[in-house]
């Protein structure tokens, strides 16, 4: 039996996207789920819906729509946490926050990125990462060998029209991931970063020229497709299982090869 089987998996970032489709396909393979999420009514109704058909399947579901960035909104979903689950429990945390400022670095007449934009953007998609995760291992609630997993994108390393803030992030988020890899060994969490390929999410959307962007994926992929949210949904899975334990520090193209052209 897989050590994750009847474990908690707490996904920040779950009401919607790759967030959603991670819960749902671990909630699928027998684990229960904690999301939290700043969902806003158009999404919620749908949210709703989706946790119902999880709870259907027998998993146990923990919902806290508030503020993720918040220290102590953090603190009260912890201790909330460790008051009905207790210690130990949690064998993943997946990092899914999408909250960033789309604006050029240069525009003659325009607005474009501010100081504060780029630190609430390194914050949200980045930092954040790293607070949950020590809060987490703090308050003793991860398992043995527990995974820590946070979504990053080719961003990171690829220059992309009023991206700016969220590539910065996103290459910040990866350096943080190697950081935990290395200095959280001691407490048994490894940490990796899932490089989705373009996947057609609201998040995307919002960015300026992601049509385009996604017609470019799809002649890049050797498939000829947009990666698609349960694609990643599954690699998350892939990486809690109990064989992925050496895994630790990396960065996994999800994207079906689009990465290789």
């Amino acid at each position: 039996m897989q050590s994750y089987k009847d474990k908690y998996a707490i996904i920040l970032g779950g009401s919607s996207g790759l967030g959603l489709a991670t819960a749902q396909k671990l909630a699928k393979e027998g684990m229960h789920i904690i999301i939290v999420h700043r969902s806003r009514r158009t999404v919620i109704k749908a949210f709703n819906e989706a946790v119902s058909v999880m709870e259907t399947q027998g998993t146990k579901i923990l919902s806290y729509n508030t503020d993720a960035l918040r220290p102590e909104k953090r603190q009260e979903v912890v201790t909330n946490i460790l008051e009905k689950i207790g210690k130990h429990q949690v064998k993943a945390l997946v990092h899914s926050v999408a909250r960033g400022n789309l604006k050029p670095l240069y525009d003659k007449d325009g607005t474009v990125l501010s100081n504060d934009d780029f630190m609430r953007t390194i914050d949200a998609m980045s930092v954040s990462y790293y607070d949950w995760v020590y809060a987490f291992a703090k308050a003793e609630l991860f398992t043995p060998k527990a995974r820590a997993i946070a979504f990053t994108s080719e961003g990171s390393s690829r220059a992309w029209p009023q991206y700016g803030a969220v590539a910065a992030a996103k290459a910040s988020l990866e350096s943080i991931s190697r950081g935990i890899a290395l200095e959280f060994a001691g407490v048994g969490v490894t940490s990796n970063c899932i490089q989705a390929g373009v996947t057609d999410t609201e998040s995307l959307r919002l960015i300026p020229g992601s049509e385009q962007m996604k017609e470019q994926s799809i002649k890049r992929n050797p498939y000829k497709r947009l990666t698609e949210p349960e694609d990643v949904g599954n690699a998350v899975y892939l990486l809690i299982c109990d064989e992925a334990a050496w895994i630790n520090g990396a960065v996994i193209p999800v994207d079906g090869g689009e990465h290789i052209r």
